[in-house]
């Protein structure tokens, strides 16, 4: 399946990139303008997914400091990119001694679609099924899940708890019925198709400020979906020649070289 960049995904990768000034100072519309005209995205598309990101609570109104209008993140926001630096930007190797967290939730029939809600943000936080019911995913997202959940209003239906595998499948066994691994590899393939060709050429030839900017944002807002589609395991677990392994390296080596000097045209130094 194609990389499909949404204006509203390419704007909350801009705010996670460039968006988050210490002072919570907002983006001008205008710039907002700016910015995502660079990767494609027109004006009209820019205002109404903007307002979109408004309706769900994540952007707020604001004036910049010369009296133009603008967005910031809220609260919710901020915590919810601050959950996803932990993974975006992980660089720890996972261990099977961390153990997992397992969600356990009843919804009563007569909100029946909150159990659906469960089940999609559950999958989306990079859970597995391990019977019905039953959620499983490593331990290091205990905490982004907890936040999750209560963000939603989805905490009183569910139960977490935290421990180890103890069988009676091998844990590798269990971790393939427990995630698609197949389609996850096809994921990470997917980014380093498209990727890795811009690695290599901007390794070779770096560009502008500008081309900093629009390949760092892509890359990003490539890479940010897959530490949610994929969990993460320890590579013990893993089919041999993980192709997750090489794409987080090709994230890494985009970040260190793009994202300052992509950071020079977001502040208009190119």
């Amino acid at each position: 399946m194609a990389e499909q960049h949404t204006p509203r995904s390419l704007i909350v990768s801009l705010y996670g990139a460039y968006g988050r000034s210490p002072d919570g100072a907002p983006l001008a519309v205008a710039e907002l303008i700016r910015l995502l005209g660079v990767l494609g995205v027109d004006a009209p598309s820019v205002r109404s997914s903007v307002s979109r990101l408004k309706r769900r609570g994540l952007l707020l109104p604001r004036r910049t400091a010369g009296g133009a209008a603008g967005y910031a993140l809220s609260d919710d926001a901020r915590m919810m990119l601050v959950d996803g630096d932990r993974r975006i930007y992980a660089t720890e190797e996972p261990r099977l001694s961390d153990g997992w967290v397992l969600a356990v939730f009843s919804v009563p029939e007569a909100e029946r679609h909150k159990r659906h809600l469960l089940r999609s943000r559950l999958a989306r936080l990079g859970f597995g099924t391990a019977a019905p019911g039953v959620w499983i995913a490593p331990a290091r997202l205990y905490e982004e899940t907890r936040h999750t959940l209560e963000r939603l209003e989805l905490s009183g239906y569910v139960d977490l708890f935290q421990g180890a595998h103890l069988g009676y499948a091998p844990t590798a066994e269990a971790v393939a019925r427990w995630w698609d691994l197949p389609s996850i590899a096809a994921l990470h393939e997917e980014f380093l198709a498209a990727h890795e060709p811009v690695l290599r050429a901007w390794a070779a030839a770096p560009g502008t400020a500008e081309d900093a900017y629009r390949a760092y944002l892509l890359a990003l807002d490539s890479w940010r979906r897959l530490p949610y589609a994929d969990p993460v395991l320890p590579l013990a677990l893993l089919p041999e020649d993980w192709p997750g392994t090489r794409s987080a390296e090709v994230f890494a080596r985009l970040h260190e070289l793009l994202s300052a000097r992509g950071g020079e045209f977001v502040r208009g130094l190119d």
